[in-house]
């Protein structure tokens, strides 16, 4: 299936597999490229010297091209983009809107750029810096997210930019590439869905927790790092919407702290990081601490297989999903649905 998005990034078939932290590793970002699909890393979590060696690891297992997904608010983030340039790697996505001047710097070496928005006029903004394609995300689906859901957001955004759009939120299935096309994307994006492969690197326990919700159980909450993030519902994240501000504050200072070490940076380099994060953004400093300390609460889950003391971000979609198939299965069953759901559409008169 041939869309402008396929054309952008090389890959035979308009599915993304996003940049999840701890998740999208090199091993699921080489099998969705591998398969077809367009993996990309989760660079957001990692030093340096770590997607360093991710980078190579997925060009020793697969000749397919991928991308890395950036936090454009960290101090190396030009050194990553280097990177990137450096080792051909096809596209940079954004979590966080990327500035002029970093959207420029891939430009000028040859990388692709991605920004995940929220709301029509962030798309506009990043299409008039020069992105080349945009990925956008209602508020069914997991991790940071708004309030708009993707069969409102998405046309807006399509009507508004002449760039490949990108839909995610709620997608899992060929019906759902299909229905996303009709709107006018070039393709679907899906986190969950990835997650719940057999290519994975997340637990068997942690899987099962997914598996099981429905789609009823997921909470959007602030508790996790100041700003709306929709994770599975859980015990732990009953306590953390329970939790007091001075209880609040000082779990953040502790996760940011172990971050820190995790991480390598200093606290200088810590603190600019969310000096960085604030601009242009309402976050109180008690907010940016959290937002700092929120890759542990991450990796306790998702990478430690410890989901009593963790958050697992999680789409709606969650509830629909049944499963694990390796990418290649789930890749060509996705191609094969939407085959026969758009003959079945042919045939109405």
């Amino acid at each position: 299936m041939r869309t402008a998005l396929t054309d952008l990034l090389g890959c035979r078939h308009p599915i993304v597999q996003t940049g999840m932290g701890y998740v999208s590793t090199a091993a699921l970002v080489a099998a969705t490229s591998s398969a077809g699909g367009f993996g990309i890393l989760a660079a957001a979590t990692m030093s340096l010297d770590e997607l360093r060696t991710a980078i190579a690891d997925v060009k020793r297992a697969t000749d397919a091209p991928f991308g890395v997904n950036l936090r454009a608010d960290l101090p190396d983030a030009r050194a990553r983009i280097d990177l990137l340039i450096r080792e051909n790697v096809r596209l940079a996505s954004f979590a966080l809107a990327p500035d002029r001047d970093l959207i420029r710097r891939c430009a000028d070496g040859g990388v692709l750029t991605m920004p995940s928005i929220g709301a029509r006029r962030h798309a506009e903004k990043v299409a008039a810096w020069g992105a080349d394609a945009v990925l956008v995300q209602g508020g069914e689906g997991g991790g940071h997210t708004g309030t708009v859901p993707t069969t409102l957001l998405l046309p807006q955004v399509v009507d508004a930019v002449d760039l490949p759009v990108v839909a995610a939120g709620g997608f899992f299935d060929g019906r759902g590439l299909v229905a996303a096309l009709s709107y006018g994307a070039a393709g679907i994006a899906m986190g969950t869905r990835f997650l719940l492969t057999s290519d994975s690197p997340v637990g068997a326990e942690v899987k099962r927790l997914y598996l099981d919700a429905s789609v009823t159980d997921t909470v959007v909450t602030t508790r996790v790092d100041g700003v709306p993030h929709r994770v599975l519902r859980t015990p732990f994240v009953a306590a953390l919407e329970r939790s007091g501000r001075v209880s609040a504050l000082t779990r953040a200072l502790r996760h940011a702290a172990t971050f820190r070490h995790l991480s390598g940076l200093s606290w200088p380099a810590l603190l600019q990081a969310g000096r960085a994060a604030r601009h242009g953004r309402n976050l109180t400093w008690q907010q940016t601490i959290m937002a700092a300390g929120t890759p542990v609460l991450l990796k306790t889950a998702m990478a430690d297989g410890r989901p009593d003391y963790g958050v697992m971000a999680a789409g709606q979609v969650t509830g629909l999903i049944t499963d694990l198939p390796s990418c290649a299965t789930l890749i060509t069953r996705i191609m094969a649905e939407a085959e026969d759901t758009l003959t079945r559409l042919s045939k109405l008169h």
